[in-house]
């Protein structure tokens, strides 16, 4: 049976890669980008791919908050529901990491616009739909003070707090909706994949893609995810497996939701 699939960061990379692997299925895929040329680019390779399906694209900067508002509208208009949403969008290095409004805009586009985007959405994605969120072996306790005060954080402090962050948000979300909300899980899709990213944060090629779009295809529509609500999948051990100690601790993913919903409002 054929998805709607909603892909964010999906001009390149993982995100790219997960849209190719998907194609052959015939799901309609709807794919984000911030760069509209480099969208055309990624819709017309998707597109091209024997047994492709309706293949949609979205232009935000999920920077941007009133963006990524209007990314979930635009979605909502196009569709009365979806399947799956993968917030797979996200950075690392930048070479001014900061917003308009002065905060860390590597903690925005990390966590603050997928859970934006999840929350608005969740009325699409009811409580079949899955939510699959791209964490990363690369998890350290969140100075949650520190980016709502626009205290500066270096590139790896900023990622790796904000990894941790999606986790937290994505377990408190999944126990906050339980059964009435769709499937939530936080993926390390693998550690040093060939990606921008990777490029950019240690200057390596990385390893095979394909390793990270199997694991988010497989988290998006396989049945060993259906029941993956509130857990943490690391494909570097190929297992589910424990998080950080802190994702474990409602009290601080509970805080840490409340510093969103502030940042937001």
């Amino acid at each position: 049976m054929t998805k709607t699939i909603l892909i964010t960061g999906a001009t390149d990379g993982i995100g790219l890669e997960t849209a190719k692997m998907m194609a052959p299925e015939g799901h309609t895929l709807l794919l984000h980008g911030r760069n509209p040329d480099k969208l055309v680019v990624a819709a017309e390779a998707v597109s091209r791919i024997d047994g492709a399906g309706e293949i949609k694209t979205y232009r935000a900067d999920l920077s941007v908050l009133p963006e990524v508002e209007a990314l979930a509208d635009e979605v909502k208009g196009d569709f009365e529901s979806i399947d799956v949403l993968i917030n797979n969008a996200g950075v690392f290095k930048m070479s001014n990491p900061l917003t308009k409004n002065g905060y860390d805009a590597r903690f925005i586009v990390n966590v603050v616009a997928p859970y934006m985007l999840t929350k608005a959405l969740l009325p699409t994605l009811g409580s079949n739909g899955r939510v699959v969120n791209l964490s990363s072996a690369a998890q350290a306790p969140v100075n949650v003070q520190g980016f709502l005060n626009k205290q500066a954080f270096s590139d790896g402090e900023a990622y790796a707090q904000s990894k941790l962050a999606l986790t937290m948000w994505s377990f408190e979300m999944a126990n906050e909706l339980g059964n009435d909300g769709p499937m939530i899980v936080a993926v390390n899709p693998a550690s040093f994949l060939g990606s921008k990213m990777v490029k950019e944060a240690y200057g390596r090629e990385g390893n095979d893609l394909r390793i990270g779009a199997d694991i988010l295809t497989r988290a998006a529509l396989s049945d060993e995810f259906a029941a993956a609500s509130g857990r943490y999948y690391d494909n570097d051990r190929k297992s589910f497996a424990q998080p950080h100690p802190d994702a474990l601790d409602t009290a601080k993913n509970k805080q840490l939701v409340e510093a969103i919903e502030r940042l937001i409002a």
